[in-house]
């Protein structure tokens, strides 16, 4: 029991070596980018756009099909391809 006295006075003394310091707490919170999955496509406009859903086939009015590109950056649903 003493021995276990010994050692808990000894980890509360300012100079004890066993346990290290705690680091100073920083205003700033860390935060952490999440890097989504997604990839680039050729917009009909001629402007890159990252887009993280799949490209799929829209039905035209005319008959034809538009291949469009799903949930993309920068609030944009779909964003149509160029062929």
């Amino acid at each position: 029991m003493k021995i276990l006295a010994a050692f808990f006075l000894a980890l509360s003394l300012p100079g004890s070596k066993l346990i290290a310091p705690l680091p100073a707490p920083s205003d700033h919170p860390v935060t952490q980018h999440t890097r989504q999955a997604g990839t680039w496509y050729m917009a009909e406009s001629g402007h890159a756009v990252f887009c993280y859903g799949p490209v799929i086939l829209l039905k035209q009015p005319n008959g034809g099909f538009q291949h469009v590109a799903t949930f993309c950056r920068g609030d944009q649903t779909i964003v149509p391809l160029r062929d």
